[in-house]
């Protein structure tokens, strides 16, 4: 049983990566975890993906791109105010620039770079690069 379905599907996907795989599965599907993959498609980390109903929770098909080193969900998920990103960004990402961190905002889903150019802040979910 699972406990935690976004840390659980973002794991996978970097052992998929690190194993030079083209396509994983990943299951079970909740919406977040697709809004999470949307965000990384955006920024071109996954190449697609789409849900598949198989009458029980549902599976995502990932296509990776070969970009991602390291993704995992960020436990617990910290609040961050609009200016407060900045701290998050040097204790989850490699340098400056490099990865995003992936933010529940009250306007959907986004990467940080979003919500700073929105000047909205949220709940840190995962960080990749």
């Amino acid at each position: 049983m699972s406990m935690d379905p976004i840390a659980d599907g973002l794991i996978n996907l970097k052992n998929q990566e690190s194993a030079a795989k083209k396509q994983c599965s990943v299951r079970p599907a909740s919406k977040l975890l697709g809004e999470i993959f949307r965000v990384m498609q955006e920024t071109g980390f996954i190449t697609a993906y789409e849900f598949v109903e198989d009458q029980r929770e549902g599976t995502y098909k990932v296509k990776i791109g070969g970009k991602i080193n390291s993704c995992k969900a960020i436990k617990p998920r910290y609040a961050v105010k609009k200016d407060g990103f900045e701290k998050y960004e040097k204790r989850y990402l490699p340098a400056k620039d490099v990865g995003l961190l992936i933010v529940s905002t009250p306007k959907g889903v986004m990467s940080h770079i979003q919500a700073k150019k929105q000047n909205i802040g949220g709940r840190l979910l995962a960080y990749v690069y």
